[in-house]
């Protein structure tokens, strides 16, 4: 039987150079993701995005915060990340430099209600961690209540049930943390009752 894996001990050692070493051997680019993530594929994520010069977007499961640093970069924006484990977002704050980036971090749990104003953000990214939303239909609505009108939306979900899978496949994938499985078509339900719309290359706005 596999062994969860403690979710809040993953970031503990993120920014030492033999994790380093792992992430540019396996992804090419080391952007400090902590998922199935290439950095090119998170280019592509930001330019659906759309953001301008100046705005401010949110990036849900932050992680060690380097692809939030990574994202401030790129889009010349203000980015704030959010995490439900204090290691990372402890991570992701002692790795800023001071006052060179408009990026901010803070605990935050995306199951329950965020800690910010409706119409604060101009875009929400969240890579790889719907997986981690047991109540992905309040998830949804948060994301409506916080996001401005006109705001994007991207997600990606790593564990989409899209034919048979064995218990041991299962308890594999979902060695760290908790995870909710979904079958194509329900994360598409959950965004149109949360008011959402779906954008024509697979964006959420």
């Amino acid at each position: 039987m596999s062994t969860r894996i403690d979710l809040y001990s993953t970031y503990s050692n993120f920014t030492e150079q033999v994790q380093k070493s792992i992430r540019e051997e396996t992804f090419g680019r080391d952007i400090g993701q902590n998922s199935w993530l290439t950095a090119d594929e998170y280019d592509r994520f930001i330019s659906w995005l759309k953001l301008l010069p100046g705005d401010h977007a949110l990036e849900v499961a932050s992680g060690s915060g380097q692809p939030a640093r990574y994202l401030a970069r790129q889009a010349n924006c203000h980015v704030t990340g959010i995490d439900a484990n204090e290691s990372g977002v402890k991570t992701a704050t002692e790795s800023l430099p001071t006052g060179r980036e408009r990026v901010t971090f803070k605990v935050a749990d995306a199951n329950a209600r965020l800690p910010f104003d409706d119409n604060t953000f101009d875009a929400l990214l969240c890579i790889d961690a719907m997986n981690h939303f047991p109540d992905r239909a309040n998830v949804f609505r948060e994301w409506r209540r916080v996001l401005r009108p006109g705001g994007r939306a991207v997600f990606t979900d790593p564990v989409l049930i899209t034919g048979p899978v064995t218990n041991d496949e299962l308890a594999l994938r979902s060695l760290v943390g908790l995870f909710l499985f979904v079958p194509p078509g329900v994360n598409e339900q959950l965004i149109a009752n949360a008011g959402l719309k779906t954008g024509p290359t697979g964006r959420r706005q």
